[in-house]
């Protein structure tokens, strides 16, 4: 596997663009993006499990069970959530005005919303929107797709890899958005996955799903899970190379990747959080299973003391302690120990010796590893957070104004 430029574009057979439209007044950024195959593509996605579902996912969770899609039209500035049957109305007419451009169905065209909730979409920008991508696709346009989808994002997010295989080569490419709103079980996050491998459709989803749980439900930037949470992935085989089957080196190989490609953009997600700064690494290990691990590293990546002693450059390693005795798994306290980084500063369940300052010192770091072992068992998980800082407060505390 190798890493290489070009994000959703780098794949053959995709093209891309990223236009302004308006749809928040008063702002000149990018707000609408494009991804287009040129040839009808299978499809997987992972959506948000929050009941408000805002109407963008419900008509991209059909898409999904229809197989098969030729684009993705997204645009920031506004969620089109809460917004009731109006809200589906603008996003069958997103799609509608989308697929006439391409010449295609309706019902091949994923649409993703993100933003403010509870406005309807300004579909006369939307329109303008739409116009302007279809104008300007180019198999070179993934950066301004990157840029049309952020929020309060402070950097664009791309990734690209080619993977070798037995016969030829595929490649994988991706963009993502998200800076807050953001908890395990999908969160306000995006990911436009595109790749040039032939995938049958239910083999692709099994390999999404697993790529999600080990990537963008392994992330928390704070407790908040949005109504718009989309991992979409379109695979056109546009590569050449045989279909991928379950259960040949090539098919494990692609996994991998796309588990690669996942984790990569979940982190960079994290580093982007809203006021972040600190990308913090927790690893919990001796439970009896994974998913126990899981509950642990959750609870302490949750945690508002722990993320605020991060911030604080705190090595308060008793509020990780607290955090982890809360998770719900039965452990025994006095096989615990903790690590910040190679520094143990908790063994069996009582303070370790240590120098504070060595503590401190590792926490000063803009990224650094929270190691929590709880006994023998072979259970692991690792967990990505951020800190919770002042500024975060202020992004959010006139979000809408």
């Amino acid at each position: 596997m190798m890493r290489i430029e070009g994000g959703v574009t780098a794949p053959k057979g995709f093209r891309a663009s990223g236009v302004a439209a308006g749809i928040k007044p008063g702002t000149t950024k990018k707000d609408c993006a494009l991804i287009v195959s040129d040839v009808p593509a299978s499809v997987a996605g992972v959506f948000t499990t929050n009941v408000f579902k805002a109407p963008p996912v419900k008509w991209d969770e059909a898409v999904c069970a229809r197989g098969t899609a030729r684009g993705i039209f997204a645009n920031s500035g506004n969620a089109n959530a809460a917004t009731g049957d109006q809200g589906y109305a603008d996003v069958r007419a997103t799609a509608e005005q989308v697929a006439r451009g391409l010449g295609v169905a309706a019902e091949q065209v994923y649409v993703l919303s993100t933003g403010v909730i509870g406005v309807p979409l300004p579909m006369d920008r939307i329109a303008a929107g739409v116009k302007g991508c279809l104008e300007s696709l180019s198999a070179t346009g993934s950066g301004d797709a990157a840029l049309a989808i952020m929020t309060t994002d402070t950097a664009p997010k791309e990734k690209a890899v080619e993977i070798s295989l037995c016969k030829g080569s595929a490649r994988i490419g991706a963009i993502a958005k998200g800076s807050g709103m953001i908890a395990p079980n999908m969160a306000t996050m995006f990911c436009i996955i595109t790749t040039d491998a032939a995938v049958e459709l239910r083999a692709l989803a099994g390999l999404l799903r697993r790529a999600a749980d080990v990537s963008f439900n392994q992330m928390c930037i704070d407790n908040d899970m949005s109504t718009s949470d989309s991992v979409i992935c379109l695979a056109n085989g546009a590569s050449g190379v045989p279909m991928l089957e379950p259960g040949t080196d090539d098919f494990a190989e692609f996994g991998v990747a796309l588990i690669n490609v996942c984790q990569e953009m979940a982190k960079a997600l994290v580093r982007d959080g809203e006021g972040a700064t600190k990308f913090v690494e927790i690893v919990v290990t001796g439970t009896a299973n994974d998913q126990e691990a899981k509950r642990i590293a959750r609870a302490i990546a949750m945690s508002q003391l722990c993320k605020t002693a991060f911030f604080g450059q705190d090595p308060n390693w008793g509020r990780i302690a607290c955090a982890a005795g809360y998770a719900g798994v039965a452990f025994d306290p006095e096989s615990a120990s903790i690590w910040i980084d190679d520094v143990q500063v908790m063994s069996g369940g009582m303070p370790a010796r240590y120098e504070e300052a060595a503590a401190a010192a590792c926490m000063r770091k803009p990224e650094f590893c929270i190691r929590v072992n709880v006994g023998d068992g072979p259970g692991t998980s690792v967990f990505w957070t951020s800190d919770l800082s002042h500024k975060y407060v202020e992004i959010n505390a006139d979000y809408r104004t």
